[in-house]
């Protein structure tokens, strides 16, 4: 889906020749190199730059508006996509040896570092990445802005908030205890979702009990989706009353605009998501690439951000009311290789054996067959 509407090509050509002949240089920003002026000039000459994410346009939109009011002569175009398209796009671009997107930014941290591991990201030194807490930056090449906490989500009208478990041991016992839970229940669904696997997985490091919880969602005949998008929208409908591992960007934007969705950070411990940006080896418009990147990570954009309900890395931001909430145990999920052990095969195969196993063991408990196959809950 794509966010700016597109003139014809000659017109659009002619168009961005007379914006960057007539538009005032920009001015470094404080701090920068003064050399940096250069960068600024070569993007404004490229005028163009092509965004693949997987935020949601409504999430984008204020951060895209910004950066074009700031660079009047760079066109953006963003793409939404699911995360896995983002990647797979990105390999095959990369083999055929032509840029399409020039940035890459996606949820899916895992898949985010693969790419850099692959080669198919180009290093740059941001003069942002000083303000920035460890671990978001790995080789200058993959890039963490965001810090978004993993939550509970539920039904505010059809399940008091006095009632929504506040850690993942509640949530175990309350599925377990409450059979009129059974399929009003979501959460992603591993091996279709990026994200939901890469959570499971950092939950698994978190807690030794959470096959247990899998197990639990088993007996509650959880329903399974692939984005937070339809968890939000199944919540909103009725069809389920509370979710497990929701984004929470998502549900506190949905808030805005829907009363009925509300959201719980867990106490015992908060997963904190980071969304990784890279830039693209073979990307057509580097220098507007680099000015979008070092924008997102600068102290305006990241304020930008939010004020859409999306928590930022930087510690010099006012946070709005509705994201100050207390976390848990803060887990983030740092930007480096060893994500990469998410993507191992045998890994992989060996987390679905399990997922299955423990899921269906608690479907089976449900049903009162009382079959728990091979699963311990101890493992």
């Amino acid at each position: 889906m794509r966010f700016s509407v597109k003139l014809a090509a000659p017109l659009a050509l002619l168009l961005v020749q007379a914006l960057s002949a007539c538009a005032p240089r920009a001015d470094v920003p404080p701090g920068y190199p003064r050399d940096y002026a250069q960068t600024i000039d070569a993007a404004q000459e490229e005028g163009a730059l092509t965004l693949y994410g997987t935020i949601g346009i409504s999430r984008v939109e204020a951060l895209v508006a910004a950066f074009e009011r700031k660079y009047p002569a760079i066109d953006v175009d963003y793409l939404d996509m699911p995360a896995d398209e983002a990647f797979n796009r990105t390999i095959a671009e990369g083999r055929a040896g032509k840029g399409g997107g020039d940035i890459v930014w996606s949820s899916a941290m895992d898949l985010q570092i693969k790419l850099v591991n692959d080669g198919y990201a180009q290093a740059y030194k941001s003069p942002e990445s000083g303000a920035l807490p460890p671990g978001l930056v790995w080789k200058n090449e993959a890039f963490g802005i965001t810090a978004e906490r993993v939550v509970f989500a539920y039904n505010s009208r059809l399940l008091p908030r006095a009632e929504v478990p506040r850690t993942h041991a509640e949530l175990r016992r309350f599925l377990v205890e409450r059979p009129d839970m059974a399929g009003r229940v979501a959460t992603y669904d591993p091996e279709r979702s990026a994200v939901g696997f890469m959570f499971l997985r950092e939950d698994l490091q978190a807690s030794a009990n959470t096959w247990q919880l899998v197990n639990a969602l088993g007996r509650s005949h959880a329903k399974l989706f692939k984005s937070s998008d339809e968890i939000l929208e199944a919540l909103s409908s009725g069809e389920v009353l509370i979710a497990y591992n929701v984004i929470s960007s998502y549900a506190q934007k949905r808030q805005q605009q829907d009363d009925i969705i509300g959201h719980v950070v867990p106490q015992d411990y908060t997963l904190l998501m980071s969304r990784i940006a890279l830039i693209t080896r073979d990307a057509r418009h580097p220098n507007a690439a680099r000015l979008f990147l070092d924008f997102m990570l600068s102290k305006e954009g990241q304020t930008i951000l939010a004020q859409q309900s999306v928590f930022p890395v930087r510690s010099d931001v006012a946070l709005p009311q509705t994201i100050r909430e207390k976390t848990g145990q803060r887990r983030m999920i740092r930007v480096g290789p060893a994500l990469l052990t998410h993507l191992d095969q045998l890994t992989r195969e060996r987390f679905f054996r399990q997922w299955k196993e423990a899921y269906s063991a608690g479907e089976s408990q449900s049903r009162g067959v009382g079959a728990q196959g091979r699963y311990s809950g101890d493992e």
